[in-house]
């Protein structure tokens, strides 16, 4: 994992415009290259905390993507219908859905106007620096 590249808060439907570059190990969305996302959602799959589980599912209001987690969030309840964001390596896989490996997920429930917010820092976030090197790109 190249961590020089930065995490690009997205929403799961501009996920589907990824392509990979083999090359690099990564993906391009507009000429901008990224191996890890930021996503934020509600959980529509959970874990019992005991390690066993298998992946989540997390719904943005724009798609479903899968979680793969790792370590000590493994061993963490996750319940249906808790708000989290996510960050991690984004994997494209022929067939099944797209999967986030995690590298941090925060439960976020508790913060008023949270999914709000979101959107609001998405759009902050290309406007000022994903759009101008789309533009440039095009």
């Amino acid at each position: 994992m190249d961590y020089s590249l930065a995490a690009l808060k997205l929403l799961c439907c501009q996920l589907k415009d990824a392509r990979e570059v083999p090359s690099q190990n990564s993906f391009t969305l507009g000429g901008i290259l990224f191996q890890r996302a930021w996503l934020q959602g509600v959980l529509l799959s959970a874990s019992n905390g005991h390690g066993d589980g298998g992946p989540l599912l997390l719904d943005d209001g724009t798609g479903v993507i899968e979680l793969s987690l790792s370590g000590e969030f493994r061993f963490r309840p996750w319940k249906v219908g808790m708000y989290v964001m996510v960050v991690g390596g984004y994997f494209a896989r022929a067939g099944e859905p797209p999967m986030i490996k995690v590298h941090k997920i925060v439960d976020l429930s508790s913060s008023p106007d949270r999914e709000a917010m979101w959107y609001l820092e998405v759009m902050e976030a290309y406007k000022l620096f994903y759009q101008p090197l789309v533009e440039e790109f095009t």
